[in-house]
C-alpha cells in the first residue's frame, strides 16, 4: 500500500486522480462572494456625506 495503490489517498495523490479515497472538494465560483460586512453607525450619530465628483474645467 503505497504510491502505486490507486485505492488509497496516497496512491490517488501520486496518480493525480480523485475518487472515494480522495474526494475532490467543490469550491464556489470566483465571481461570487459573500455579502460584505458593514459597520453600523453609533446610535444618533449618523454621519453620511454624499460623494461629489469634480469635473475638469
Amino acid at each position: 500500500m503505497g504510491k502505486g495503490d490507486r485505492k488509497t489517498a496516497k496512491g490517488k495523490r501520486y496518480n493525480a486522480s480523485y475518487g472515494n479515497a480522495r474526494l475532490k472538494t467543490v469550491t464556489k465560483a470566483a465571481g461570487t462572494a459573500a455579502a460584505p460586512v458593514t459597520k453600523k453607525a453609533a446610535a444618533g450619530k449618523s454621519v453620511a456625506k454624499k460623494a461629489v465628483k469634480k469635473t475638469a474645467a
